[in-house]
């Protein structure tokens, strides 16, 4: 009887593993994809504006290259290189209801003009170069939607990621967002 048992033991244990390595992984194109998940406004008490808002999306990318190391510096990642940026987002505002893409500006005292903001954004590496394999997860990230010199406060953003192998994702955009101010 014991010896019955252990065989029955032993053959659970097999099939389990056996089935266990038939597990399939997601796999996805090695082209990144972007969904709109949602846009989170912060209302500030302290000021009565919604200063901030977190924009959230989600991402799939089959060969797992999302992200840059603090190292990549050379082109194409130099700065003021097309690929320094690998979240690239723009900011529209609704004007007389109709959405214009809108450059930020703020005011720099030691060159005392306006300088041209930007919201785009390096993302560190998700996983080590070594390891190539299928990735997906989601972002969060934090922007700064006042703008003191704009008299609208409908606004919207579009987004979309750049791979190390420079494969462009879709880009996604937010619903309309209002700003609340007191």
């Amino acid at each position: 009887m014991l010896r019955k048992a252990k065989i029955l033991f032993i053959l659970l244990i097999l099939s389990g593993l056996i089935l266990l390595s038939c597990r399939k992984f997601e796999e996805y194109p090695v082209e990144p994809a972007i969904e709109y998940e949602d846009f989170l406004l912060e209302y500030n008490l302290e000021t009565g504006k919604t200063e901030r808002g977190v924009l959230i999306f989600s991402y799939t990318d089959g060969d797992g290259d999302l992200g840059l190391s603090p190292d990549d510096t050379n082109p194409p990642f130099d700065l003021g290189g097309a690929y320094y940026y690998n979240l690239i987002i723009k900011y529209f505002e609704r004007q007389n209801g109709i959405f214009k893409e809108v450059p930020l500006l703020a005011w720099n005292a030691d060159s005392a003009r306006y300088d041209t903001l930007t919201f785009n954004t390096r993302f560190p590496q998700l996983i080590p170069e070594s390891v190539e394999k299928s990735i997906k997860g989601v972002f969060n990230d934090t922007l700064f939607i006042l703008n003191p010199l704009s008299q609208y406060d409908t606004i919207k953003f579009s987004a979309y990621i750049i791979d190390r192998g420079l494969h462009k994702s879709n880009t996604i955009e937010t619903p309309p967002i209002v700003r609340i101010s007191k």
